[in-house]
């Protein structure tokens, strides 16, 4: 029988991309699927066959170089301020035309509220390392930031008067991690720590990719050569000394490079060698298929997209959620984790040769894409969400 179902995600790349394969698939089932989120995801949205649902837009927010406490604190308020403002479109959205089941993102507590409020069945979204006893990210993130923080003081207040407001019960903590009944994890068991502790509400599910490769295709120039890939994401790419270190390791070498810089004014990184191509962002899907090797920043979606095409990872971290991806790559033997204070060209250029040459890494990067089929993908969280749907 036909759902109705609303999904929920207010922004982020890394949390709202993962979803789009699971909503096509809904509606390539007959389901009906509205999807509320920034209006620059609208014609993501729409391009599934889902109806896009607008929330007021998150404020950008450009993180400085290094990201500390005292970072997190701030970011982790200036969030609960954009999505406190979500909750009553979501509310009367769902009031008006009312779902049968809200899938939200692990980020996105109005979700929870509006279905709890509405006793509607939910399903959480997580792109990123699942939480439970054992294993706590959240702990990680909000480690050397004290209570009487002033911005956490401030977002305990922000919270109690949010209660007051809309008439529900919110604290910091139901603002992080909250297990529903169901949860879908974007990432294969064998990645995540502690995976055999999670329960049966746990379904990892895998990274879910779609059909963007063929969507947005990219060839080397040279199909005789290697490639390597360079990428910081979407957020964290002001780095011109970074890049600049990759054009001093690669220029000229044996490597074709495909380096993304972001917000970064090419021009100002001097003079590019004929071998290395700078772009704001490549279709990432389409370059990692012919990718011999990715310097990456450890993402959740970059990581899990190389693991699926089995590229090995050379990881640069920038915030505390992506060093315990670099940290749980080395621990499976995916690939290495560059040290930011003794980066030098030479180092670099060694440690990708090295990393791109390990047979060990080869064979560990096999196995890994093995426990993805094992996840089931698009298909098995579709069927997971109709099961939970009745």
């Amino acid at each position: 029988m036909s759902k109705h179902l609303l999904f929920v995600a207010l922004a982020g790349h890394g949390h709202v991309t993962p979803t789009l394969p699971l909503v096509e698939e809904l509606v390539r089932r007959g389901h009906r699927v509205d999807y509320a989120t920034s209006g620059e995801f609208g014609d993501a949205v729409t391009g599934t066959g889902a109806r896009w649902v607008p929330l007021p837009p998150l404020v950008p927010f450009v993180p400085p170089a290094q990201v500390d406490a005292a970072v997190i604190a701030f970011w982790l308020r200036h969030y609960f301020r954009a999505l406190r403002a979500t909750y009553p479109v979501l509310l009367e959205r769902a009031r008006t035309d009312r779902p049968d089941g809200i899938c939200y993102d692990v980020t996105n507590w109005p979700g929870r509220l509006v279905a709890t409020e509405l006793g509607i069945p939910a399903v959480r979204c997580i792109p990123n390392l699942a939480e439970n006893a054992q294993y706590s990210i959240d702990e990680q993130l909000m480690e050397g930031i004290p209570p009487e923080h002033p911005e956490m003081a401030g977002l305990g207040a922000d919270c109690a008067e949010f209660s007051a407001e809309h008439g529900v019960d919110l604290d910091v903590a139901g603002t992080m991690d909250v297990t529903e009944a169901v949860n879908l994890v974007f990432v294969p068991r064998e990645f995540q720590p502690f995976g055999d502790t999670f329960d049966e509400r746990f379904h990892f599910l895998g990274p879910l990719l779609g059909r963007r490769e063929q969507r947005e295709p990219w060839s080397p120039p040279d199909p005789a050569r290697p490639v390597l890939y360079v990428s910081l994401g979407t957020i964290f790419t002001e780095q011109p000394e970074f890049y600049r270190t990759c054009l001093d390791a690669f220029g000229d070498g044996p490597w074709q490079v495909a380096m993304t810089v972001g917000g970064t004014d090419a021009d100002a990184l001097g003079p590019v060698p004929a071998n290395v191509e700078v772009r704001a962002r490549f279709p990432q899907l389409a370059v990692l298929r012919h990718a011999g090797a990715f310097v990456t920043h450890a993402g959740m979606g970059s990581t899990m997209e190389a693991l699926c095409y089995g590229v090995p990872l050379i990881t640069f971290p920038q915030m505390p959620e992506q060093v315990a991806n670099a940290d749980r790559i080395v621990e499976l033997g995916l690939g290495e984790r560059l040290a930011p204070t003794a980066l030098t060209a030479d180092v670099l250029a060694a440690t990708v040769a090295r990393v791109a040459a390990d047979p060990r890494i080869r064979a560990n990067l096999q196995r890994i894409r093995r426990s993805i089929d094992d996840g089931g993908g698009v298909v098995r969280g579709a069927e997971v969400i109709e099961e939970h749907l009745g």
